[in-house]
């Protein structure tokens, strides 16, 4: 019997992670990228976690029922935006057959004041829960990014970059939020120091700030990018987004009252998705997809 049942459980498993099932009952949360015209799934939503979807690379039957059901022309979804509903997003079309394109689709954004553009981006649901953030997405004070710069160049000597590359800081996204309605700001960014004319160091960062006021690193991710590494041999590409780690938007889909936080990796052969969740007055990277396009 316990043999049986431990089968049972993993086919139950197995089925949320693949096509039929889960398209068919479970609530979705999208990237919404591309100056808001474009959707891309990061996950479903079952029982306060997260379950990967399909991808470029799924079956074709799968993603023809992914489309009839997610994709269907003028459905409509929550734009998040500062965590909480900011908007209507509305499906003009997609096409699962389309080459590099056939798990997104095209969209329209209405009733938001959300300014989504370039690197500023955010998620889309059709997932109900309580909202709890405060509704703040803002740039940092300049207190709050002196403190936050300290911290980076902090972090990047540990990382060995010197010191004097590590005072030429450039950033992508720099982000004040409230993940959990208390008037104090979380801040997120993503960093990056030119450390040859063909290596970049990269780091993205996480900082939170105590109640005696100071602000302390709850997560970081750091990595060095060189231009022999990158698809297509260009430095620059780096210096525009891809390969950071950048903040979508937070979502507090588990209804714990503190916002997870949602990122994307930009790649040239697809998108890679993040979700950390503080436990413990740290952040925890607790999901993480890889979603094909196509080949590059």
């Amino acid at each position: 019997m316990k043999f049986i049942k431990l089968i049972t459980v993993g086919m139950f498993v197995l089925s949320l992670t693949i096509g039929g099932f889960a398209q068919k009952s479970l609530p979705i949360i999208f990237a919404v990228i591309n100056d808001g015209k474009t959707i891309e799934p990061i996950a479903y939503v079952k029982d306060k976690k997260l379950f990967k979807t399909i991808d470029g690379a799924s079956p074709a039957n799968e993603k023809r029922s992914f489309t009839r059901r997610y994709f269907k022309n003028k459905s409509k979804y929550k734009l998040i935006f500062a965590g909480k509903n900011s908007g209507v997003v509305t499906v003009k079309n997609s096409n699962y057959k389309a080459e590099c394109t056939s798990n997104t689709a095209q969209v329209s954004l209405g009733a938001t004041k959300a300014n989504i553009k370039g690197l500023v981006m955010g998620l889309a649901t059709d997932f109900r829960t309580k909202e709890t953030a405060s509704g703040i997405r803002r740039l940092p004070t300049a207190a709050e990014r002196a403190e936050f710069e300290k911290i980076v160049r902090e972090e990047l000597v540990k990382q060995n970059v010197s010191a004097e590359n590590a005072t030429d800081l450039k950033y992508h996204n720099l982000t004040a939020i409230d993940v959990d309605d208390t008037g104090v700001a979380e801040l997120v960014g993503t960093f990056w120091v030119n450390t040859s004319e063909t290596e970049r160091s990269l780091l993205f960062m996480i900082v939170d700030k105590e109640k005696s006021g100071t602000y302390t690193l709850t997560y970081s991710d750091f990595k060095t990018v060189k231009q022999a590494d990158v698809m297509n041999e260009k430095i620059s590409s780096v210096d525009e987004g891809m390969s950071h780690e950048l903040l979508l938007d937070s979502f507090d889909f588990d209804g714990d009252g503190v916002s997870e936080i949602f990122t994307i990796i930009r790649g040239f052969e697809g998108n890679t998705f993040n979700v950390y969740k503080r436990e413990s007055g740290k952040w925890v990277k607790t999901f993480e997809t890889s979603n094909y396009h196509c080949a590059f």
